[in-house]
């Protein structure tokens, strides 16, 4: 019996990816418009985050590690 498994994806997967993305990027066009005005942080307020969620953020790596 065959294994039903399928392959990790390659390197050649994704650089295909990228290259199909890269194709399509020009037809979503987003239209031209103010941009929205940053928020200062003294308006930020009611935020809880529980103790599990901060620890489990705080030990993860930063992206690209």
């Amino acid at each position: 019996m065959p294994n039903s498994v399928p392959p990790p994806e390659s390197e050649a997967g994704l650089t295909v990816l990228r290259g199909d993305c890269a194709r399509m990027a020009p037809h979503w066009v987003v239209p031209a418009g103010p941009a929205p005005a940053p928020v200062p942080p003294s308006l930020i307020h009611g935020v809880r985050v529980p103790p599990a969620s901060a620890r489990l953020i705080d030990q993860m790596s930063e992206y690209g590690d």
